[in-house]
């Protein structure tokens, strides 16, 4: 389980503080002042801890305590809140609408690199294609003070619907930003290292149509492998994602069985 954070200048900064290189600016006024983070936080009550366990490997145990994020450090003049909990592997997020009245759209891949322990036809009493099954990708809505308002959206179904079963879900961007348009995102049916899936070039580019749910394919047959379709963005007319990467870290290590060939590019496609 993980969660959403807030990030926003304290509200004695609001007019005087600096940010440091590479901070969130303001965009004005009492404005939200950064992006919303995806942490490692998992959901429990405020004040509460607890250890949890992974579903399909019970004995595999976490310790969490979200509290309040204040074991995130920030920059003087921020302070980190959280946003939104109870959330399962959220990869991307997407703004839609204005400083005092927006939406914020999340996706969820329900898992990362695929194991047996994120099988997602092994979780008790809850079937593959079921909305609540925690590994499947599937968007999420929230209003502006982090009460869900719709989803999961996009669910894989036995049909052949929805985003793709196995994962990962990675990218997500508006046609027009914050003004909103047509939603895309990526997805994958990774299945590496003998996990379910069906592995190479499954990656897709898709639409999310947030009223109904639906997932339409745009680009299909895209490279999958261990580092899949991932990132993507929508400017002027052009999408752009990034295909793969090197590692894990960023760094590509000898021992890591591909030496100088890992690599990985930004593609660019006419929307």
């Amino acid at each position: 389980m993980k969660g959403i954070v807030l990030l926003k200048p304290h509200s004695s900064c609001l007019s005087h503080c600096s940010t440091a290189r590479g901070s969130p600016r303001r965009r004005g006024k009492g404005a939200v002042a950064a992006a919303l983070l995806l942490a490692g936080l998992a959901a429990a009550p405020l004040a509460a801890w607890a250890q949890k366990s992974n579903p399909v490997c019970p004995t595999e145990t976490a310790f969490y305590n979200p509290g309040h994020a204040e074991d995130i450090v920030v920059p003087t003049g921020y302070k980190v809140e959280v946003f939104a909990r109870d959330l399962n592997f959220p990869t991307d997020v997407a703004f839609v609408g204005d400083k005092q009245s927006f939406k914020v759209v999340v996706l969820e891949s329900g898992t990362g690199l695929p194991s047996r322990c994120n099988n997602n036809e092994l979780v008790p009493g809850v079937p593959r294609f079921a909305a609540n099954n925690p590994f499947t990708p599937g968007v999420l809505i929230f209003d502006q003070n982090g009460n869900k308002v719709s989803g999961p959206l996009g669910k894989p179904t036995a049909g052949g619907g929805g985003f793709q079963a196995d994962g990962p879900a990675i990218g997500l961007s508006f046609e027009h930003d914050t003004a909103g348009g047509r939603l895309f995102a990526t997805d994958s049916n990774q299945g590496a290292r003998g996990a379910p899936g069906r592995g190479n070039n499954t990656s897709r580019i898709v639409t999310v149509n947030l009223n109904t749910g639906t997932v339409t394919p745009v680009i299909t047959g895209l490279p999958t492998g261990d580092h899949p379709t991932e990132q993507i963005l929508v400017k002027d007319g052009w999408l752009y994602w990034s295909q793969g990467s090197a590692t894990n870290s960023g760094v590509t290590g000898h021992d890591n069985g591909s030496g100088n060939r890992a690599s990985a590019q930004i593609t660019q496609y006419p929307t």
